[in-house]
Formats: structure tokens, C-alpha cells, sequence
């Protein structure tokens, strides 16, 4: 394959991931707390791209992906189940594979009395345990995230933070394992009753990128094109001197 092509094709498939990648986060603008994935480009030293002999080529490629942790806008919702965290930190629950950690603090009261997720994960205290509350009667949740009931304090939420959030490996629904231990009641962090984490995804600037990159694909389709163009007239042309 000449370098023309391999270089096409190489700068297609970085396009392509990106063009994954921006949909993705397009799809998560109305997601609650959802951070956005960007892309880290790279270059990788090709020595099968190298002309005549010449210097090996460096062809684009993404190395990896990581996640934008800054904090979305705060909206009001007025619903007391309905938390937000205001700073560094993650609220803390108990998936049936281990603790998970999330910034959508959309929660419910479950059947048996718990204070879930959607997905029905019971949210931990800063001790471990299951916030059990009553299904009726005013709950309020302080700043700090001591959650208390009829006059009663019931527990205080479990804020993780951790010292690398990179090392945070997505999970899907929102949910983030952590690739190290967290350190609890994250420093900073205020606990905000009746709002919401809103995506940090501008739509507006990803469905620009986004057309960007596609554009850009098309580019580099029309590159191979001409590649293996000019590649298809050599050969004809060899064989006609050769005749």
C-alpha cells in the first residue's frame, strides 16, 4: 500500500472513533450528570508508510479517550429526593457487583424503604450503610449531606473523591468504578436539595465538531480515492510501455 493511502486510511479511522465519540456525547446532552469523552490524538511512527526508503511517516491516531469531569449547570427541580453535588465528588451506591459512583442524584424511595437510584441501587453513608426512610414525612438533606427525617438524622452520604478521576472507568447508565480507593466526604463538595447536575456536554460545539470531523473524513476518503487512482494508471501505464 503506498504512503498516500496508508495515511488516508489511518487519519479515517481516528476520524471514525471520533465521530463514535462525539455521538455519544450528543446523545448524553439531556443525561443528568453525565461528563463528556474527548479524545487525545497521537502520532504513530509508520515505517510501512515511508516514501522511497525515506524516513519512517508519522500517521494520526487516537491514543485514548478520556473524560471531562467539569461540573455541569445546576438546575432547580424543587423535589427533595432530587440531589446535586456542588464541587469535586461523587455520590456513592451499592451495585450488586460492588460500589458505584455517580453525579446524577436523581433518587427515589424503593419498596422496602431505601434511597435508590433509577436503576434501583441503594445510596451508601459515609460509613457503609443503606439510608432506610420513611416513605411519607419531610426529608432534608443538609449541605454536608446529613440526611434527616422527622427531626431525626438518619445518616450522612457517602461524597467519594478521587485523587486521579481519570483512573474512573465509565460503566454505563452514568455509573463510574473507581480504578484506585476513594477518599471520603470530598473536600469542598456541598450537597444541593432539590437540584440537579445537568450534562456537561455544549451541544452546540459537538454538533460543530462533529460536522468538522466528517468533513475531514470526506477528505481523506477522496485522498485514498486519489491514491488508488493514481496506483490503478501506474500499473496501466507500466503494462502499456511494457507492450
Amino acid at each position: 500500500m503506498d504512503p498516500l493511502t496508508i495515511s488516508a486510511a489511518s487519519g479515517m479511522r481516528s476520524r471514525m472513533e471520533s465521530l463514535d465519540m462525539l455521538a455519544n456525547n450528543l446523545a448524553n446532552t439531556e443525561t443528568g450528570g453525565y461528563k463528556a469523552d474527548r479524545e487525545f490524538y497521537n502520532l504513530y511512527v509508520s515505517a510501512e508508510a515511508a516514501a522511497d526508503g525515506g524516513s519512517p511517516a508519522t500517521l494520526p491516531v487516537v491514543e485514548r479517550n478520556w473524560t471531562d469531569f467539569s461540573q455541569g449547570q445546576l438546575r432547580l427541580t424543587g423535589s427533595p429526593l432530587d440531589l446535586a453535588i456542588s464541587g469535586k465528588g461523587f455520590f456513592t451506591v451499592a451495585a450488586p457487583n460492588g460500589s458505584l459512583y455517580t453525579r446524577n442524584g436523581n433518587f427515589r424511595v424503593s419498596p422496602a424503604g431505601l434511597l435508590t437510584t433509577a436503576e434501583g441501587y441503594p445510596v451508601l453513608t459515609a460509613g457503609g450503610g443503606k439510608l432506610a426512610v420513611q416513605p411519607s414525612g419531610a426529608i432534608l438533606i443538609s449541605a454536608d449531606g446529613t440526611v434527616n427525617q422527622n427531626g431525626q438524622d438518619l445518616g450522612q452520604l457517602a461524597i467519594a473523591d478521587f485523587a486521579d478521576p481519570g483512573s474512573l472507568v465509565k460503566q454505563g447508565a452514568n455509573y463510574y468504578q473507581g480504578g484506585s480507593e476513594p477518599s471520603q466526604a470530598a473536600s469542598g463538595a456541598t450537597v444541593m436539595q432539590g437540584s440537579l447536575e445537568s450534562s456537561n456536554v455544549a451541544a452546540s460545539e459537538s454538533a460543530v465538531r462533529l460536522v468538522s470531523v466528517m468533513r475531514q473524513f470526506e477528505m481523506l476518503q477522496k485522498a485514498a480515492s486519489v491514491g488508488a487512482q493514481m496506483n490503478r494508471e501506474s500499473v496501466q501505464e507500466v503494462a502499456r510501455v511494457s507492450s
